[in-house]
């Protein structure tokens, strides 16, 4: 193996083990954000549901749960996206739609 060979394969090494450390993971509560975006991805709400802990079934967000049931508005569809970027988010609610802040009530 010539010098130029095991010089790129050091320099390789060094980048990919350097990578990762380098990447905070976002944490909410303690979880991983990542992981509860994908638990939404798998059904709408579960995701929230995860970062509250999972435990009681009341912990998960009702509205989202239930009509994450209905194709294409549900899973797969409008849902499954807002319940994972809410996840991805640390927000924890049921508001079925995008707001400039989810925290505000439209009431």
């Amino acid at each position: 193996m010539s010098l130029k060979a095991i010089s790129v394969v050091l320099c390789a090494f060094a980048l990919l083990s350097v990578a990762p450390s380098a990447r905070a993971e976002k944490m909410c509560n303690g979880r991983s954000a990542q992981g509860a975006m994908w638990w939404s991805i798998l059904h709408p709400g579960v995701g929230e549901w995860y970062l509250k802990g999972f435990g009681a079934f009341e912990k998960a967000p009702q509205k989202k749960f239930w009509l994450g049931f209905i194709p294409v508005y549900g899973w797969p569809g409008y849902l499954q996206v807002k319940s994972a970027m809410d996840s991805e988010k640390c927000y924890v609610n049921d508001d079925l739609t995008f707001r400039k802040n989810p925290h505000e009530s439209g009431e």
